[in-house]
């Protein structure tokens, strides 16, 4: 069970400095928009790392994510000076849904609410 933590702490380390590295050092007019770096994950052999980059902005998903793929050598790179390992991870880098995903349910809910849809639970005698 230790081991994991161990990796679950090296993923964290690396998922803040790829975040400053992306948001400071990467100057492509794609990476804009509401984003965030949802987790990395780290193989065992810490020689890959994959990114999970959430976008809420439906449109801005897949430029976003083809301006992260081509920066993923500066990116990789940046990071080997930032953390130290033994070896710097290959990143690939993914989409994650979970927030899109999210935000649309919060939106279903609320116009359901604003429609006048009533669950019951909105009086409690």
């Amino acid at each position: 069970m230790a081991s994991f933590d161990r990796y679950d702490r090296i993923g964290e380390e690396v998922r803040r400095a790829i975040d400053r590295i992306i948001r400071d050092r990467v100057n492509d007019p794609r990476v804009s928009g509401t984003w965030s770096i949802a987790r990395c994950e780290v193989t065992r052999d810490l020689r890959y790392c994959k990114v999970r980059v959430s976008v809420l902005e439906g449109e801005k998903r897949e430029n976003m994510l083809k301006a992260l793929k081509s920066a993923s050598g500066f990116i990789r790179r940046e990071l080997g000076r930032e953390v130290d390992l033994r070896y710097t991870p290959e990143i690939i880098f993914e989409l994650d849904e979970n927030i899109a995903y999210a935000d649309r349910i919060n939106r279903i809910l609320k116009e359901q609410h604003v429609d006048g849809g009533d669950s019951g639970t909105d009086k409690l005698d």
